[in-house]
């Protein structure tokens, strides 16, 4: 029976589509499958023929009782053992064959979630930046996790047991024509009732769910926001439009909920009725045909029995249905993360940048050539961009807030594909490395500290697996970092997790800065973002990224720019547009769009 917070059933966009793709996934299943199918159809029979056999046992019983009492030889205790034998055999083979399958499915389920995962997780890794640029994070996980969970805990349960219900119908039904057409006839006029009151009730309470589902919503997200902002609340006297709003939400909550219980509470009822109605009818038909001949008492014993059978599948099929469509739904957003287009594969015959032990070997040459890109290619944002920048040099990347800084970043490391012109690393189009070799030859330090949770010297050696821990104290040495983690009461096995409250923003910062002197990059990317350090730990974050720079190719995107005077160029961006460049002195004698930046950061 449905409870007060039911929610209205998630529907695929395309069910048969996705039972279709679904179907095709599981093909290296289909032996199993196949298998447990056969075993299901063997078991459901041996059950539906038991009732049957309980029947004739009752008509022996009956059968003995009377000859008993008009003088005959009683009730045959032979064959009466016999079916009992048979009977306990059967409900024991039948009990065999359901364990055997209860295996072949959890066997099943348990490797499709893990399949669905590895694919998913292989994915993700070949997927465009831009797909992520259009998700949540919590959205890619849901897919992960809540979508794969419900369709391995669904896939083999519930389609074996819709499967089981089905061979349950056809096979009662056989048994029930068998034993008498006229009473069958008579239940299967009845037993259609009973569907459609059901289904005109579940009609009607759906949009009371639908209501009450929503305005439980209301009534949280009003408590939770008068809750948050109760200081804000009684600041400006709104606690008693608060309360009086609340009241009118709880009403509407209350309504619904009352009339969506009432309805699934009345629909038990109903169809209880109706079934103790065909089985009042059953009784007395099959008494007159009794009385006729026409049947024995055992026979009409079994056919109440399979009456009541054949409700149970048609109302497991029916309670199924939205647990299939919830499955499918799950499956078509997984789907569509295993069907998204990949990113551009690698050349087929890439560079070679690497010496005989494996060590990249370039320059850091970085060329622009005519660069075009835009996130949408109907709204291109770099138009023409053309710029060298030798080996060693610093390129500061500047401009307000949203102006695209970082874009000239994705691009540098392929994150998007260029919609014109090219980039090149040491003269050679980026296209012609692979991604690997591409991505191992920049550095970054980004805005956002990402440490994972492990030691600190599991974090430092994320950018190079084989360091030693000499190598790992000397990078952290030049992050002026070492004497830090030497004060923690584990040092470099101290473990950093979200809980780790001894670490603050600016120390993680430097750990990132110890992370990229331990990877030794060609070419860097820093983001110096400082705002939420102390100025002493600015000041050895500056210093840090100073050190870094040296000998290397640094492009830094700066937000503070007195800290940027030194650069050789200067790009600045405006809506995503680069609208001026040259280095600190020129740009401020063009009193342009820069010198208007940097004055704005000092005036007062």
């Amino acid at each position: 029976m449905p409870g007060p917070n039911r929610k209205p059933v998630e529907k695929p966009k395309n069910f048969k589509g996705t039972i279709k793709q679904l179907i095709a996934y599981s093909k290296p299943y289909y032996g199993r499958i196949i298998l447990s199918l056969v075993l299901m159809i063997i078991s459901t029979c041996m059950c539906i023929y038991g009732p049957k056999l309980i029947g004739n046992a009752t008509t022996l019983l009956a059968t003995g009782i009377v000859n008993k009492y008009k003088g005959g030889t009683g009730i045959d205790f032979d064959a009466l053992g016999k079916i009992v034998l048979i009977l306990i055999g059967i409900y024991v083979v039948s009990a065999i064959i359901d364990f055997f399958v209860n295996f072949i499915h959890v066997g099943i389920a348990t490797d499709v979630t893990y399949r669905l995962r590895k694919d998913i997780s292989e994915k993700i890794n070949k997927l465009p930046l831009k797909y992520f640029d259009s998700k949540t994070h919590g959205e890619i996980l849901s897919r992960i996790t809540n979508d794969v969970d419900n369709i391995a805990n669904n896939l083999t349960s519930t389609v074996s047991q819709v499967l089981n219900s089905m061979i349950n119908i056809v096979g009662v039904l056989a048994m029930m024509l068998i034993l008498s057409w006229k009473l069958t006839l008579i239940a299967l006029l009845i037993i259609p009732l009973s569907g459609i009151l059901a289904a005109l009730i579940v009609k009607k309470s759906q949009k009371y769910f639908s209501a009450n589902s929503k305005y439980l919503g209301e009534v949280n997200g009003h408590v939770e926001e008068m809750y948050s902002g109760h200081l804000i609340v009684k600041a400006y006297n709104y606690e008693d439009d608060a309360i009086e709003k609340f009241d009118d939400l709880n009403g509407k909550l209350l309504d619904a909920s009352f009339k969506s219980q009432f309805y699934s509470a009345i629909m038990h009822p109903i169809t209880g009725f109706l079934g103790n109605l065909t089985y009042v009818i059953v009784c007395l038909v099959g008494g007159f045909e009794a009385i006729n001949g026409r049947m024995n008492i055992g026979d009409i014993q079994a056919f109440i029995t399979y009456v009541r059978r054949l409700n149970q599948p048609i109302t497991s099929i029916a309670q199924l249905l939205n647990t299939i469509q919830s499955m499918a739904a799950a499956a078509e957003r997984v789907f569509e993360v295993l069907n998204e287009t990949e990113e551009e594969p690698d050349i087929l015959t890439p560079i070679n940048v690497r010496n005989e032990n494996g060590e990249l070997q370039i320059k850091g040459n970085v060329t622009f050539e005519n660069v075009k890109f835009g996130y949408d290619p109907n709204k291109i944002i770099i138009h023409d961009f053309s710029m060298y920048v030798e080996p060693g040099k610093n390129v500061a990347i500047v401009g307000p807030t949203g102006a695209g800084k970082t874009t000239l970043v994705k691009l540098l490391m392929r994150f998007y594909e260029l919609n014109g012109g090219t980039i090149y690393v040491d003269f050679h189009n980026i296209k012609e490395y692979t991604r690997h070799d591409l991505r191992e030859m920049f550095g970054m330090v980004l805005q956002d500290t990402w440490l994972f949770e492990g030691t600190i010297k599991e974090n430092i050696r994320f950018s190079k697996p084989d360091a030693t821990d000499e190598e790992i104290v000397e990078a952290c040495k030049m992050a002026h970092v070492d004497h830090f983690i030497r004060t923690l009461e584990k040092g470099y096995d101290t473990v950093i997790s979200e809980e780790s409250s001894g670490i603050s923003q600016g120390q993680k910062q430097l750990l990132t800065i110890a992370r990229a002197f331990l990877a030794d990059p060609k070419i860097l990317i820093l983001d110096e973002a400082t705002s939420s350090v102390d100025t002493r730990t600015e000041q050895l974050i500056q210093d840090s990224m100073e050190k870094l720079r040296k000998g290397r190719t640094a492009f830094t995107i700066a937000h503070r720019l007195s800290t940027i005077k030194n650069a050789d160029i200067i790009l600045v961006l405006n809506e995503g547009d680069i609208v001026e460049v040259g280095d600190h002195t020129s740009l401020m004698e063009k009193n342009g769009f820069y010198a208007k930046l940097y004055n704005s950061q000092f005036e007062g």
